[in-house]
């Protein structure tokens, strides 16, 4: 039997439950694999389970807790998931292509090392679209993956899988990859936290290179202090990314003040069509920063569409250079095997010249200017991460895009734009239901100062309490 209360044990609370001897985590880890077991046939979550291998480190974890418990390391027998576009030395990575179906890694990228060593058990991994590529998770390898809330809609992309175990209560925290919101992305569709480093907080060792500037690890999370708990166990400068940042200082529990705190309130980021739900939830969060102290200024951001479809560009050109870069085997040849949407960036990327983007970054430094000013009068941005609640699992990227009567884009996040400004951390946290379906707010806060998005987050968590929330599956 599973036992749902224990499937929605906060993290941080299980750490105190082991370390008091009142919970094995043989238990929790077991529970954690019946969970799975009752949810992915209809989820589809995850594409690997290790429930041997998992059980055999929570008895290792049992043990450590009855002889020092006190000096265990801070996820001790903790059960997480990592996603299938993460390397795993020794277990199939596939990437949700078939181009990768039978890659075995034989290392393990630094964020898994630092997740191993602070004792967190790896219980499966998680599905994701063809090599990321998608805010839907739908792969030619794995099929769709299904939203817990309501299993006809989306759980998002492209941790959609990472998203949709979370907040079915398979794991309390899980790994994601977020280039344009596929860390946020699950997070405002199902109703978790998820969080956007700053560029180089965690460092990024997966990809084909090591200047990028789009691309990072991130956790998916019931709650603020159990990512901020992730965090804190992966985060740190490495040498294997020229680009990672020394640790920063973050509170366990998260802190939650936000008494004197100025926060910028944007609804459309100049040129998104938000559902009138989604809006009204976020002036809700907006209210309740404010009777918690905080100074909430409604401002005009003035960014245009040119931002979501630069970032796509640079994606497009990121995806061109990944598939020359696995493969020397012509697309067309490729194609049948591939999504019509990883075919269709790297068609677009290769017709992408060099000029063209670099006139991308002369207009990406324009709206880091006017996002600048803001973050520089207040301490973060308040925005939804979504324009609209989880879309039927049918539908695709290319579904949305349009201008409606107003000249609004029609679109289904708002998170790219801020993979474009890299170096803020983005945190979506809940902000209500519509519709029967979850809705996020996304704080973007200033550059490289993860504790404080973390921080507002927290105080959005204390005032409007989700951890109570289940979706009925």
């Amino acid at each position: 039997m599973t036992d749902l209360d224990l499937c929605y044990t906060p993290a941080s609370e299980l750490a105190r439950l082991y370390r008091t001897r009142e919970l094995s985590p043989v238990d929790v880890v077991q529970n954690a694999l019946n969970r799975i077991a009752d949810v992915n046939p209809t989820l589809n979550c995850f594409c690997f389970t290790y429930p041997e291998e998992a059980l055999e480190k929570a008895r290792a974890a049992e043990q450590v807790f009855m002889n020092d418990g006190e000096n265990a390391p801070p996820l001790a027998g903790i059960p997480l998931a990592i996603k299938d576009f993460t390397p795993t030395k020794g277990k199939v990575t596939t990437r949700g292509s078939k181009l990768l179906e039978d890659w075995v890694p034989d290392w393990d990228p630094v964020l898994v090392q630092r997740l191993s060593a602070a004792g967190a058990i790896m219980v499966g991994k998680t599905t994701t679209p063809e090599f990321a590529t998608s805010g839907f998770t739908d792969t030619p390898l794995w099929g769709t993956t299904r939203n817990p809330w309501n299993p006809d809609c989306t759980p998002g992309g492209s941790s959609g899988g990472s998203g949709a175990a979370v907040a079915s209560g398979c794991v309390p925290f899980a790994e994601g990859t977020d280039m344009g919101g596929s860390v946020r992305i699950p997070a405002g569709l199902c109703g978790i936290v998820g969080l956007k480093p700053s560029l180089g907080r965690i460092p990024m060792d997966i990809i084909d290179t090591v200047f990028d500037n789009i691309s990072h690890f991130g956790p998916l999370a019931r709650t603020v202090t159990d990512a901020t708990m992730f965090l804190d166990a992966v985060q740190g400068e490495h040498v294997c990314d020229i680009q990672s940042l020394p640790r920063c200082d973050l509170s366990i529990p998260a802190t939650s003040d936000v008494r004197g705190l100025k926060i910028a309130l944007n609804i459309n980021l100049g040129f998104y069509a938000v559902d009138p739900g989604v809006e009204a939830n976020l002036r809700t969060v907006a209210d309740a920063l404010r009777h918690a102290g905080a100074d909430v200024t409604e401002v005009d951001l003035d960014w245009d569409k040119s931002v979501v479809d630069d970032w796509t560009g640079t994606w497009a050109v990121f995806m061109a250079a990944a598939y020359k870069n696995l493969t020397d085997v012509p697309l067309d040849e490729n194609r049948e095997r591939m999504s019509k949407g990883l075919a269709a960036l790297v068609d677009a990327g290769q017709k992408i010249d060099a000029v063209t983007q670099r006139q991308w970054e002369f207009r990406r430094t324009g709206q880091w200017q006017k996002l600048g000013a803001i973050l520089d009068s207040h301490h973060a941005l308040l925005c939804p991460t979504m324009c609209i609640v989880a879309p039927s699992a049918d539908l695709g990227d290319n579904d949305f895009g349009e201008l409606d009567d107003n000249g609004m884009l029609l679109g289904m996040d708002m998170t790219s734009p801020f993979n474009y400004t890299a170096q803020c951390p983005a945190l979506s946290v809940p902000s209500g239901f519509h519709n029967d379906l979850p809705t996020g707010a996304q704080i973007v806060a200033r550059k490289r100062d993860d504790a404080l998005a973390l921080r507002i987050g927290a105080a959005v968590e204390k005032a409007m309490p989700w951890a109570s929330e289940r979706p009925d599956i």
